[in-house]
């Protein structure tokens, strides 16, 4: 983790690995390095280049001419080497290729399709929240398989049009993709098992036959019919749902959560002025940063700073160092109802932003509302449990007690 010479002598060069646990399990240190080294650094453990200031992550995330995505989003270069996973046709492709995946998604996550959803989703999380309050005054349980996991694994996949059998597979599912955009490492091994039959489930629920009628998964597929999509596309547009569209929203709503129960101010603030429901997320998207980084590989000669990236060469952004960045951010390491979060990069920018990021919202907004209406404290009872992984900032647990609101609440 020091600073070196070697390969690259114009530039800071670091020793750092990225994906060691040590900076898995806390990466604001190793962060605040990257960003004060200058615009573009050098990690010589896997040979390539980092960003980690806000100005620049945001300027390569916008860039996708300059820096593509299609040779693979992890630290892999499927321009020089083989490719050895699936591609998703929506984050690890470029125009014109990513273009139409792309609508299709925009389409079926607009607007329209939120003021439909937002009345179940409203119900599902105030009955998922008496459930699990049970009519008592003072409850404590873990907040990320009961309602971090929970509520993202029982709305979304009923949107999609998924049975219920074999949902068990989704988070495991998107937890080795996403592990797998880093080198091949212990924790890549460990979530090897039980892959192959997590992967041949994923698949059979892309096809046609397995989806409920009226889904955004057949929808999908009515969209090839239609031709705005081929059929050959359709399952895999339907995999980059089952990939994408529950482990990161649960990751972010555990952050949202731990972030609120060790806020205490900013809990009561928000049942105060309950409207901040609608910054709550992005906040913690900014501040805790669930998606740490992604890759891109430069296309040809790419200026940062004064520095040049050759073509061809790996490119690592570091989200989380973006987004805590005290060049964009004032006092950026606090969580913060009252800032305005919405510069962040967490769900990414440009033609490759985030598609589903305002049901990701959504979802947050239906949850914690159902909370503060019925919820007047939360607190950690214990310390919480990390999960790690190559890209994703997660929770395993977060032990909690919770006092409820008004009357009506057994002692």
């Amino acid at each position: 983790m020091t600073a070196t010479t070697g390969v690259r002598p114009s530039l800071p060069t670091f020793d750092i690995d990225p994906f060691s646990h040590e900076v898995l399990a806390d990466p604001h240190p190793h962060e605040a390095l990257l960003r004060d080294a200058g615009p573009l650094v050098y990690l010589s453990t896997y040979d390539v280049y980092a960003i980690a200031r806000h100005e620049h992550v945001n300027a390569a995330l916008r860039d996708w001419q300059g820096f593509q995505s299609g040779a693979g989003v992890g630290l892999s270069n499927f321009r020089t080497g083989k490719i050895w996973r699936p591609l998703s046709v929506v984050i690890e492709a470029d125009p014109p290729h990513h273009d139409a995946p792309r609508r299709v998604l925009a389409e079926l996550l607009s607007a329209r399709s939120q003021r439909r959803l937002r009345t179940e989703w409203t119900v599902a999380a105030e009955s998922m929240v008496d459930s699990l309050l049970g009519g008592r005054r003072v409850v404590e349980f873990d907040a990320v398989p009961s309602l971090a996991e929970a509520f993202p694994l029982r709305v979304f996949p009923d949107a999609v049009g998924i049975p219920e059998a074999g949902r068990e597979h989704l988070l495991p599912f998107s937890d080795f993709l996403l592990n797998a955009f880093g080198p091949r490492n212990d924790l890549v091994v460990a979530g090897a098992v039980g892959a192959r039959e997590r992967s041949v489930w994923v698949n059979a629920h892309c096809e046609r036959e397995a989806l409920a009628e009226g889904g955004f998964g057949a929808r999908i597929w009515a969209a090839a019919d239609r031709g705005d999509i081929t059929h050959e596309q359709a399952p895999l547009v339907v995999r980059s749902l089952f990939a994408a569209g529950v482990n990161t929203t649960v990751h972010a709503l555990a952050s949202m959560l731990y972030a609120l129960a060790t806020h205490p101010g900013q809990w009561e603030r928000l049942r105060a002025e309950p409207e901040l429901v609608h910054v709550a997320l992005d906040e913690a998207v900014r501040w805790a940063s669930p998606v740490q980084s992604f890759f891109r590989t430069t296309t040809g000669d790419v200026r940062v700073g004064d520095a040049t990236i050759p073509d061809g060469e790996k490119v690592l952004l570091s989200v989380g160092a973006a987004n805590r960045d005290p060049r964009r951010w004032a006092a950026p390491d606090a969580f913060d109802l009252s800032r305005d979060p919405s510069g962040h990069v967490g769900f990414g920018f440009g033609v490759h932003q985030c598609v589903g990021q305002h049901l990701a919202r959504l979802e947050a907004e239906c949850l914690l509302t159902a909370l503060v209406e019925r919820v007047a404290s939360i607190e950690l009872v214990g310390p919480g449990r990390r999960r790690l992984n190559n890209t994703i900032r997660a929770w395993d647990s977060l032990p909690v007690r919770v006092r409820t609101a008004g009357p009506g609440h057994a002692a």
